[in-house]
């Protein structure tokens, strides 16, 4: 039997990178996953990649679209036992190019979204489940055109310890997790065709000259989720490769 045999688990952008690979390992752990995410599509062709996986299709900032997900959740009957906070972007612009509606967006889908996905997951937690969030390197940083998400992170890691205090007695673990640079969707979003020399910049700089693969940001994410973190509460791992830690 796998660590998550007969386990809820939902997993918020779920279709490509850190989300899918961790929405693998916990249903290859015999969890049942259910994965949301904006494009349904997408969505549908990871559900056929992860397998024990239900697709709900829908936006963490609205918060109709989150009273779905958990509806589905509700209706298995078994309540929920991890939840992965993961959904975000990061549009690069400086302070002058950084207009309200890129801001916006930024605080809407990583902030808010965050709020309403662990905030409407509450009547359907289970005592003891783990919820974990996706913060960053970000979030400590001050690298050029990435004011905006780093303060976004650096809101969700204060969500992660003042939630892992409220929670607490419940037994419910929050924690937070901060990967570094990873090859995903994510960088060519941020840098287009230029996402490939960034990667390789950013590689150059950490010890191993190389950025993550998305499996080992999931293997982080999946300890935390487990009975062996049982006594991680509020933390922030970070799976940067050194990055902010050398």
């Amino acid at each position: 039997m796998g660590q998550f045999e007969g386990k809820t688990a939902v997993v918020t952008g779920g279709s490509t990178g850190i989300g899918l690979a961790t929405a693998k390992r916990l249903a290859a752990g015999g969890a049942h996953v259910f994965v949301t995410g904006r494009r349904a599509a997408e969505l549908e062709k990871a559900v056929a990649a992860i397998g024990n996986a239900t697709a709900v299709p829908g936006d963490v900032r609205v918060a109709a679209d989150v009273d779905r997900l958990y509806e589905r959740v509700r209706e298995r009957g078994q309540g929920l036992d991890v939840l992965f906070a993961n959904a975000a972007i990061n549009p690069i612009a400086t302070l002058e190019e950084l207009t309200e509606e890129i801001h916006d967006a930024i605080f809407d889908i990583n902030v808010k979204g965050t709020f309403l996905t662990v905030r409407k997951a509450l009547p359907v937690l289970n005592d003891g489940a783990s919820v974990i969030l996706t913060a960053s390197t970000a979030g400590e940083g001050g690298a050029a055109g990435m004011s905006a998400y780093g303060a976004s992170k650096a809101a969700v890691r204060a969500y992660a310890r003042a939630w892992a205090s409220e929670l607490g007695g419940r037994g419910i673990r929050v924690n937070a997790i901060s990967p570094g640079p990873v090859n995903t969707p994510l960088w060519d979003a941020a840098f287009g065709e230029r996402a490939g020399e960034m990667l390789e910049a950013v590689a150059a700089g950490l010890p191993r000259k190389r950025v993550a693969d998305p499996d080992e940001i999931a293997a982080a994410v999946t300890f935390l989720a487990s009975s062996d973190s049982s006594f991680v509460y509020g933390a922030n791992l970070y799976v940067d490769g050194g990055l902010n830690q050398i």
